[in-house]
């Protein structure tokens, strides 16, 4: 039987907590000791009051929820991610990679109502951290514990938008770093079907994933940098008419920030620097 302990945060945060899932009979100060040393090897929530983090190692943060707006994108990569919008408006399927703390998963479950969402995750310790960040369970959302690797081959063609945010201890998950993914992710994708992935670390971690894109999206694919972050946000299609004209987007643009309050504008800006237009 499992259980969750709650942990003094001790160096990470003066006033917080440590949340981590585990046998009743665990012992909390060797489990403390383990998350501080960084020899623990399993997710865990840092929660301070204000903002709940989810973590898989002390070198990188997964996800944060603001207590107070638990539908927010509080980390910046995430909102720059939802730019699919301006090149595939009203999905009807969106699959997700990666579920961590549920943040573009609850986001695009509030604000695209007729949206189906499937989220895919590997490892069943952060699917049962599900309800520490809120994440909806409803018939428009499903968290599919499974191997991206293994699932993206399943079908072809029955997906709108594909969001990769899959990511390990080390960083991008080794499971992606082969062509044989990006492919299949491709053929999951409807023929005006759009991919958005988030490349973090230093640029020798995440070209070859970038290389691969390009390989498998005949180069037709548009990169982002977060500011001031390690992020780049990669937006990739098959569709030969992408990206469509700059001048189509300028006013979706405008109306999107309108609706979500996200930089629409400015992300389009960047997006053209991109094509270089």
């Amino acid at each position: 039987m499992t259980t969750w302990f709650e942990l003094p945060a001790g160096i990470m945060c003066e006033t917080g907590v440590l949340r981590v899932l585990e046998p009743a009979d665990s012992n909390p100060l060797l489990l403390q000791t383990e998350i501080l040393t960084g020899r623990y090897g399993k997710p865990f929530i840092l929660d301070d009051g204000k903002v709940r983090q989810l973590y898989f190692t002390l070198r990188y943060l997964q996800s944060a929820m603001r207590l107070n707006a638990p539908t927010a994108l509080e980390l910046a990569y995430t909102r720059k991610m939802m730019g699919f919008l301006l090149f595939h408006p009203k999905p009807k399927r969106l699959l997700i990679v990666g579920l961590g703390g549920g943040s573009l998963a609850k986001f695009c479950h509030r604000h695209l109502s007729r949206t189906r969402i499937t989220a895919v995750e590997i490892d069943p310790t952060v699917i049962a951290m599900a309800s520490q960040f809120c994440i909806p369970s409803d018939e428009r959302l499903a968290i599919v514990e499974a191997d991206a690797g293994e699932y993206l081959p399943r079908a072809e063609a029955d997906t709108d938008v594909l969001m990769l945010d899959g990511f390990d201890a080390e960083g991008i998950s080794s499971r992606l770093n082969r062509p044989a993914f990006y492919e299949a992710a491709r053929r999951r994708l409807r023929p005006r079907g759009v991919l958005v992935a988030n490349l973090a670390g230093s640029k020798d971690d995440w070209q070859p994933h970038l290389d691969m894109l390009n390989a498998a999206f005949d180069e037709r694919v548009l990169v982002v940098r977060v500011g001031g972050q390690d992020n780049h946000i990669v937006f990739a299609s098959g569709d030969p008419d992408f990206p469509p004209p700059w001048s189509s987007l300028e006013k979706p643009a405008r109306d999107l920030q309108q609706r979500l309050g996200l930089d629409f504008p400015g992300l389009l800006k960047k997006l053209k620097r991109s094509a270089g237009r």
